[in-house]
């Protein structure tokens, strides 16, 4: 199906002010809506999956949503007036797992996604580099695993296109880098370079020097030597991430992992009126979190407790590792290996950080990918809800990612409560979209456990509760994308079938999102009273199945009541 010109597919216009009513027309009303959608696909995204024509919004909340003639009826001489020309209007989607400074950093980038030959990529980062500055850094990211022999690039590779300066370009799943000669030597990683804990230093199985890939903690050994970043970049980076989520339609998003002073970039950029994204803030409890630590974190919730647009009261851990580099904690050793990737902390020590943040009724989230790491954190939730009294506002614990995940571990989400949050994307990027899978992914567990890869109609038909994301800037920070995945995955063979609906795949990125942040009194859904966050498409995606990844397109984003970007 081709678009129409985007002008003729949503028109806004501000209706004309009367200069008096005729016998046969209504009075305006009194208390006029201020923005009103009509002849559209209203998804209200409740639990009815109820389906509207028109919605009327009045300052920040939904005033009505019902037929296009009884919406109308709320337009006043003033009020904006959006027609969806038959379009779908949900509630503004939420992303429930993005790294949202760093997409911000990552759009001045040079941009590796979706490049498949070495040539590219060092195509790619020739013509980033020739444009910029004398002796800065090139940065940039993306890149799959899949152009590099071995699944590992080299310095050689970096170097062949940028020799006289330093390099370094991040992994699109964001556990590995790749930097060149210039940043090794910089860094001081040579031969007698140690492997950090939970890192590694890739090295020539000949001569034991650095290859020029560094894995997971490995990467800080660079990240010190690098450009130090002010607030005043950070706030940069804010910025540019804020228009890249209204482009695409976000108006919610739940950051993995920030740091206190991020957190006030964040309270000073809505104070400032630059925040037209709602943002769930975790911090981040790592190995040794003490209760001092926890006491620091409190005062932060206190702060940001109940805000509307700048929120906290949710914790970010890490269990493992990613699968493609095996850094993912395993039951069972990688293909081809006697190595299983281990998990980032031990059980107890895990045991301890849960239960300290589940006592203090924090939200935890964690990272675990590997079925190991998955167990493991399926244990220490269920230890410290045996353990603790629940807290006043309820258990909504969540795990992240949840790749590889063992047979017996997949009814377990809905007993427990605990919230599976994925992200659809990641099944292209791990070469799992395909009927018989291939790649890095697959290739490095085989395709007994493929088979169980983002599983989330099976943990739902458990009783598991969904809630989607991107991974940003691991994968695009577009909503659309991933609808358009969990609606028309391929199935593998030997896997059960995984697709959802459209309207279930909606509610993986409105209200599950919500619930997933303690928030469904107030969004998620087009209800009357709800905050104003709305999307308008350019087409009815639910009147056939998507036909590709680009063919759900944000025509506006309706933010806090008011339109922050108009196609």
């Amino acid at each position: 199906m081709r678009f129409r010109s985007s002008f003729s597919i949503i028109a806004v216009v501000l209706a004309a002010a009367c200069g008096g009513n005729s016998p046969s027309q209504p009075a305006p009303p009194a208390n006029p809506a201020d923005l009103v959608i009509v002849n559209g696909r209203v998804h209200v995204a409740d639990e009815a999956h109820t389906v509207a024509q028109a919605v009327a919004v009045k300052g920040r909340s939904i005033l009505k949503v019902g037929t296009t003639e009884e919406i109308r009826a709320l337009a006043g001489p003033a009020t904006r007036v959006i027609d969806a020309q038959g379009a779908t209007v949900a509630p503004g989607f939420i992303d429930s797992h993005v790294h949202f400074i760093e997409g911000g950093f990552a759009l001045s980038q040079v941009d590796l996604a979706g490049l498949t030959t070495l040539d590219q990529v060092q195509a790619a980062i020739r013509d980033f580099a020739a444009k910029q500055p004398a002796g800065a850094w090139i940065r940039g990211r993306g890149w799959l695993y899949t152009p590099f022999p071995g699944a590992s690039p080299t310095a050689a590779q970096l170097d062949a296109v940028v020799p006289d300066r330093p390099a370094l370009m991040e992994c699109y799943d964001g556990h590995s880098v790749w930097v060149n000669t210039q940043a090794l030597k910089l860094a001081g990683i040579t031969k007698a370079t140690k492997d950090p804990v939970n890192g590694v230093i890739v090295r020539d199985p000949k001569t034991g020097e650095p290859t020029g890939h560094l894995k997971e903690a490995a990467q800080g050994l660079v990240d010190a030597i690098l450009p130090k970043q002010t607030a005043e970049d950070r706030r940069a980076a804010l910025k540019a991430a804020v228009a890249e989520a209204n482009r695409f339609g976000v108006t919610s998003v739940h950051n993995a992992g920030t740091s206190l002073d991020d957190m006030a970039l964040y309270a000073q950029a809505k104070d400032a009126g630059e925040l037209t994204v709602r943002a769930y803030l975790a911090t981040r409890g790592v190995p040794g979190t003490s209760e001092a630590d926890a006491d620091a974190m409190d005062v932060a919730w206190k702060r940001y407790g109940d805000d509307p647009t700048v929120r906290t009261g949710i914790v970010k851990m890490f269990a493992d590792g990613v699968i493609e580099a095996k850094t993912a904690a395993m039951l069972a050793p990688y293909t081809g290996s006697r190595a299983a990737g281990a998990p980032n902390m031990s059980a107890p020590e895990m045991n301890r950080i849960v239960a300290m943040f589940d006592k203090r009724g924090w939200q935890i989230q964690i990272h675990a990918i590997g079925d190991r790491a998955i167990r493991m954190s399926l244990d220490a939730l269920e230890l410290a809800a045996k353990a603790n009294p629940a807290p006043a506002r309820g258990r909504r614990h969540r795990l992240e990612h949840i790749e590889a995940i063992a047979a017996q571990d997949i009814a377990r989400f809905g007993p427990l409560g605990v919230i599976a949050s994925q992200q659809p994307m990641h099944v292209a990027l791990g070469d799992a979209n395909q009927a018989v899978p291939k790649g890095p992914w697959p290739d490095a567990i085989g395709p007994e456990r493929a088979a169980r890869a983002w599983v989330w109609r099976s943990i739902q038909q458990g009783g598991g509760r969904l809630t989607f994301g991107s991974d940003w800037p691991v994968a695009p920070l577009e909503a659309g994308q991933g609808i358009w995945l969990a609606s028309t995955r391929v199935k593998a063979d030997g896997a059960d079938d995984q697709r959802l609906s459209i309207d279930e795949a909606l509610d993986g990125y409105t209200r599950w999102g919500a619930y997933a942040s303690f928030d469904e009194q107030r969004k998620g859904t087009l209800e009357p009273g709800k905050l104003a966050d709305i999307v308008v498409l350019t087409r009815d995606i639910t009147a056939a199945p998507i036909p590709s990844k680009a063919d759900v397109v944000v025509a506006a984003t309706i933010f806090d009541g008011k339109v922050v970007y108009q196609k």
